[in-house]
């Protein structure tokens, strides 16, 4: 309880100076009222609902808004000695919250961004721009073999587990995409309660360990799931073969962090250590993986099925495009998962080496489906570093049909990215099983948030693509994004990469894809 030492020791040294100026002199009232009014202040601070760090931090927390009103005279000065080469922690955690809280996104004297330097992109606006649509664009995810096609939003909430975010966190996730009529992915840690008692629409995650659906012995139940699966809130199904921030390793969940209440949810034993396996034990091979998903997609009732998957290997993934054109199985949809996504726990290695970027990953998925002749039944979403509405029109224009944030909702949420999401003493209430520090987060407050975060975010997207003369996302094409690659070089993205025509692959593959091509086969990986 150390957070609260300055108003309880406020409180009582306010009281000695009060009892000292009756008993000894009135002078003491000099040092008894402020000391009462920091007292004051720490009791409102606690229940007030705007802002956990407060509640969580009384009087403590207020030297932080302090900084955070700086921030415009300090920000140079933390610029120049920001090493850490992400910018989405400076930049886009300012939007985030300003559009979460409501307040004027707008900016004086322009942009602080290097226009000129390499790998700087930009979006080409149109001279005839048009007015943005009254409502929000939707897509249909669910081909010919879904019997429940799902209308999904351009921003959707990303996996993020119940126990790797706190009761109230997945709570007020859930409720704000109910609010806004979104999506949110419950990742793979089972479907507790918190993500069904809102009632917002839910992508029901299935990882390696099978939570929520699993044997005693750790494998897939089938009974299990049907029952599960059945709830007209889970409105898609995805299976995760791997995550971008730590790709080809399993979820590790420490023994002190497996409450009763976690552990129900997964299907496991409480108070014991839980590690997901790296791989999945009911299938195996590209074959496999398309007929768990087939059979996933008709035990939920015909609700649209895929998988997620940070990319590594181009032949792994040409492997399953072969076995869709053997099987006549084809996935729903397939999340691409970039190697920059965030994670709470991760080793270092595995975040900063392992995987392919969301940029390149993305644009190799959609063209690997275009080239087999698949892309028309299957919608692509991007997950990783959403968190404006260019985001999302650029990972549009890369190849997605949609897309998906995680660490700009915890910012929605209130996380200030004190990376300390694995030590359970997060400040805010986000990423702690702690319930004396998730009280801090008011779930109808941060639902609030969380809504207003997206809705915001997509009208922005919307504003952008009606900035380039077009009136739906569905009209944006690779040479609307342009790259410069060196000094005198800008090169649209039509230009780059290896682009294919429409089944192409299947009858005269390029050179740089015949290599992967030839080694692609539908009965094993690569």
């Amino acid at each position: 309880m150390v957070r609260f030492t300055t108003p309880v020791l406020a409180v009582l040294l306010a009281a000695v100076a009060l009892a000292l100026s009756i008993a000894v002199s009135a002078w003491w009232l000099l040092a008894a009222l402020p000391l009462a009014a920091v007292a004051a202040v720490g009791v409102l601070d606690v229940v007030q609902v705007r802002h956990s760090i407060l509640r969580n931090y009384p009087v403590l927390g207020h030297f932080r808004f302090l900084l955070e009103a700086l921030r415009p005279e300090l920000q140079q000065y933390f610029i120049e000695r920001n090493t850490d080469g992400r910018p989405f922690d400076r930049d886009a955690r300012s939007l985030v919250y300003e559009r979460a809280k409501g307040d004027n996104q707008e900016k004086a004297f322009g942009t602080e961004l290097d226009v000129y330097a390499v790998g700087q992109e930009f979006l080409a606006h149109s001279i005839a721009p048009v007015s943005p649509p009254d409502e929000p664009h939707r897509v249909t995810v669910g081909g010919p073999q879904c019997a429940k096609p799902y209308r999904m939003a351009l921003l959707n909430v990303s996996a993020m587990s119940f126990g790797a975010l706190s009761a109230n966190a997945i709570l007020a996730l859930n409720a704000g995409a109910k609010l806004g009529g979104f999506a949110h992915d419950t990742g793979e840690g089972g479907l507790s309660g918190y993500h069904l008692r809102p009632g917002g629409d839910l992508v029901w995650e299935i990882g390696s360990g099978y939570f929520g659906c699993r044997t005693a012995a750790g494998g897939f139940d089938p009974g299990l799931f049907t029952d599960k699966a059945g709830d007209p809130r889970v409105k898609c199904v995805s299976v995760k073969l791997s995550q971008g921030a730590k790709p080809g390793i399993g979820g590790v969940m420490p023994a002190a962090k497996m409450t009763p209440e976690i552990a129900a949810a997964r299907g496991v034993p409480a108070h014991e250590k839980c590690v997901s396996p790296p791989g999945h034990s009911a299938f195996a091979g590209p074959v496999g993986l398309l007929e768990f998903v087939a059979r996933l997609r008709e035990a939920s009732g015909g609700k649209p099925t895929g998988f997620k998957l940070c990319v590594g290997r181009p032949a792994e993934f040409l492997s399953v495009c072969k076995a869709m054109l053997s099987t006549g199985i084809k996935p729903d949809f397939i999340i691409v998962d970039g190697s920059e996504g965030g994670t709470g726990a991760a080793p270092l290695e595995f975040e900063d080496h392992m995987g392919m970027p969301l940029t390149d990953g993305l644009m190799f998925v959609h063209q690997a489906l275009v080239g087999c002749g698949l892309r028309d039944d299957i919608r692509v979403a991007a997950s990783g570093k959403i968190a404006s509405g260019a985001d999302i029109v650029k990972r549009l224009i890369q190849g997605a049909d949609y897309t998906n944030a995680a660490r700009a909702m915890m910012m929605a949420l209130g996380c200030i990215q004190a990376q300390r999401c694995h030590t359970n003493t997060c400040p805010v209430g986000v990423t702690t099983q702690d319930p004396r520090r998730y009280r801090a987060l008011v779930v109808d407050d941060k639902a609030q948030r969380v809504y207003r975060f997206q809705r915001e975010t997509v009208k922005s997207a919307n504003a952008l693509i009606a900035a380039m003369g077009l009136t739906s996302p569905e009209q944006l094409r690779a040479e609307d994004l342009v790259r410069r690659t060196d000094d005198q070089t800008l090169r649209r993205f039509d230009e780059s990469g290896h682009r294919l025509h429409d089944g192409e692959l299947l009858y005269e593959p390029p050179r740089w894809w015949a290599h992967y091509w030839q080694q692609a086969s539908a009965d094993r990986y690569g």
